[in-house]
């Protein structure tokens, strides 16, 4: 039941709008939409290192939510618009959504930083009105847009970094790993674009449901940390979980690819001394 659902854990995969970027980074010269967005990537990896562009011209290709419970228990992973993942249609899906179940609160790992802008200005290209997420006429520090709203949305990289005081450097693939989990396999975000390009939806969605899968398994221990779970508690829905995807396994490949890089948090205190 929709009212069942506390948390929406979630993450979202973009590729760049090729038009966009040959019409505003190109204007004029005539260039083809694929070779401006090569243009623009190489350009970007020589001045700063990385080929990622701004999320300002990119549009989601892939978003995976996680409903879980009051009790932290996950329900279940979708994949937004599945087989087509269109882009207006995935977004209008994640905002009806958090509105259908109630407004849940939402999980993500640097989330602030890029899926909820990125979700924001998807939302005011295809225009969609989200009066419940702005609340434009309410208190400014009980918005859930405000970055201190920790009841609309958790941002774990915040969280784990007092708000942007310290860089996290290794991301979620570090925090999943500390816990034994796969983190990135044979997808990294940084193969996105190419993956697009080459017509591979279906493998950017089930790479989105990995790093959901991880985004929640850090979320457990950060409720462990805050002191509202207890490890015995989080050690039992880990495993809980775990037996929930070997019964999804058949039916989604990412969760059997999950589980054959699957590890076990090494608990120091059950450890022989």
């Amino acid at each position: 039941m929709p009212s069942a659902v506390r948390y929406l854990v979630f993450d979202v995969e973009t590729a760049a709008d090729a038009p966009l970027v040959a019409k505003l980074r190109y204007a004029g010269q005539d260039v083809e939409p694929a070779e401006a967005v090569r243009r623009y990537r190489a350009e970007l990896m020589e001045k700063y290192q990385t080929d990622f562009i701004p999320y300002t011209f990119q549009k989601p290709v892939a978003i995976a939510v996680g409903k879980v419970a009051g009790d932290m228990r996950l329900h279940d992973i979708v994949v937004l618009d599945e087989p087509q993942f269109r882009s207006h249609m995935m977004t209008d899906h994640f905002w009806r959504g958090w509105e259908a179940y109630r407004r849940p609160t939402l999980v993500s790992f640097n989330g602030r930083g890029f899926d909820l802008p990125l979700l924001e200005l998807a939302a005011f290209r295809y225009g969609l009105s989200l009066p419940g997420w702005f609340q434009a006429a309410g208190k400014t520090f009980e918005q859930p847009r405000n970055r201190y709203n920790t009841q609309a949305h958790i941002d774990l990289c915040e969280l784990l970094t007092n708000f942007g005081a310290t860089r996290f450097t290794g991301g979620l693939n570090l925090a999943a790993n500390l816990l034994g989990k796969p983190g990135k396999m044979d997808v990294q975000g940084d193969m996105v674009q190419d993956m697009v390009d080459a017509g591979k939806l279906t493998e950017v969605n089930d790479y989105c449901r990995c790093d959901v899968l991880d985004t929640y398994f850090v979320f457990l221990r950060t409720r462990v940390v805050l002191g509202q779970l207890a490890l015995d508690s989080e050690q039992q829905i880990i495993a809980e979980t775990k037996a929930w995807l070997e019964r999804k396994a058949d039916e989604v490949a990412a969760y059997r690819l999950y589980l054959d890089r699957w590890g076990d948090w090494p608990n120091p205190w059950t450890a022989e001394a």
